[in-house]
């Protein structure tokens, strides 16, 4: 594996403190700002927002442009979201922040998903992919229980200032390891026009519903766990960094489960991933009055939601294999379609007076349609087997085109042995 698909990880990993560590932090946040559990965690659905309209925006406006140039230039924009968000006087200010910043965060991960799987052969995408969810699931073991601690002992600003400082670190491993690599011409040039015609194929809008199910489910759970465990189950408050990293350990023992199995057995991966979201969620919805089963369930979730995470990635991959950055931005967006519906949807529950174990088993629901969207999506993949979809014709012709005059990192093989550097 390229060591620059480990920087790519690293910056992962100061992006997804930010954008989960709210779950740590929504209690502080809200007596400082003066507002609601449910209003403070809008602020989660808000740089989930960003993310989904980020995405795609950023990925077709930057398809031309150098590939570590932008992913530097984002990098900086996101830091400096995080500074805005340190020094917020006010929730609105601290909304918008959190919007811009993940815009930048939306834009990094479709473009550095995309580095990630040219930097490495066809059949080694789920393991990229892996590495960089890896960085999600660390920062759900260090990050957030750090930034929540942070929260509780030194105010909920201070997490936001170690973020800056993990996006500077970030920043200068892209600058020193990423690899710059000349920008494709002539016919093998990327166009919008190309890219866009994956959006034809049935397969990758079962791909997008399946991902965003998958992360409505555990995201409506999760962004409200830390009261769900104070106010439910009956913890302290200074045990919840505990449990957030519980759930990190969790995800990185599924991240690394699903790295290893998913490109062999897709979606198998991914039957077994989210069916066991399923079961867990319920589990947690019928037990979450027990403190100790409450913490279980937690850990359980973080294994089955980041096994199935390197799955759901390569197979959107796979079925848009002619839009490698549309394929990034689009995964990056459904999922964060789901941590904006998921936390929303939690948030009504709640608001309705229906307690937290009834968010558990809002996300169950969530989880169990995901499950017949993928049986959907497998039945569908194994009737077409011995064709070709529109997006392959696509991949198949660029391919052709390329193997003449090809000067840029293929997706079959390793960029290490293909890309023309110019540092």
């Amino acid at each position: 594996m390229p060591v620059a698909v480990y920087v790519l990880g690293l910056s992962v990993f100061a992006l997804g403190t930010s954008e989960f560590m709210l779950s740590g932090l929504l209690q502080p946040l809200a007596r400082d700002m003066g507002v609601s559990i449910p209003q403070a965690g809008l602020l989660v659905s808000a740089f989930a927002v960003g993310m989904v309209v980020g995405a795609p925006a950023l990925a077709a406006a930057t398809l031309k442009l150098p590939r570590r140039t932008t992913l530097i230039a984002l990098l900086a924009i996101f830091g400096l979201g995080q500074v805005v968000g340190a020094l917020s006087p006010t929730y609105t200010v601290l909304f918008v922040s959190r919007v811009v910043s993940a815009l930048a965060c939306a834009g990094f991960w479709a473009v550095g998903a995309a580095v990630a799987v040219s930097l490495v052969p066809v059949t080694a995408r789920a393991r990229a992919m892996a590495v960089m969810v890896g960085g999600l699931s660390i920062a759900n073991i260090a990050g957030v229980p750090a930034g929540a601690f942070l929260g509780q002992h030194a105010g909920w600003r201070s997490a936001f200032w170690a973020v800056a400082g993990l996006s500077l670190i970030g920043l200068i491993g892209v600058i020193l390891l990423v690899p710059r690599t000349k920008p494709a011409t002539g016919a093998d040039a990327p166009r919008l026009r190309t890219e866009l015609t994956i959006y034809r194929d049935r397969q990758v809008w079962l791909a997008l519903t399946a991902t965003a199910l998958n992360g409505a489910a555990v995201f409506c759970l999760f962004s409200y766990l830390a009261p769900l465990l104070t106010e439910t189950a009956g913890m302290k408050e200074s045990l919840v960094p505990m449990v957030l990293g519980l759930f990190g350990v969790g995800a990185l023992i599924g991240t690394a489960v699903g790295g290893r199995i998913a490109d062999a057995h897709l979606f198998g991966t991914m039957y077994a991933g989210i069916t066991a979201s399923t079961v867990v969620l319920a589990i947690l919805a019928l037990t979450a009055h027990s403190a100790p089963a409450a913490v279980a369930m937690a850990l359980m979730l973080g294994v089955s939601a980041f096994t199935t995470a390197p799955a759901l990635n390569a197979r959107m991959f796979n079925v848009a294999a002619a839009a490698p950055t549309l394929a990034g931005a689009t995964t990056t967006a459904a999922f964060n379609i789901g941590n904006t519906v998921g936390p929303w949807l939690g948030g009504l529950v709640i608001g309705a007076g229906w307690g937290y174990p009834a968010v558990a088993w809002t996300g169950a629901a969530l989880a169990a349609v995901a499950v017949g969207t993928t049986a959907v999506a497998s039945r569908l993949h194994r009737a077409s087997a011995a064709g070709t979809s529109p997006s392959r014709l696509v991949a198949s012709s660029a391919a052709s085109s390329a193997s003449a005059t090809d000067t840029t990192p293929s997706l079959e093989k390793p960029a290490c042995a293909t890309a023309t550097t110019t540092d």
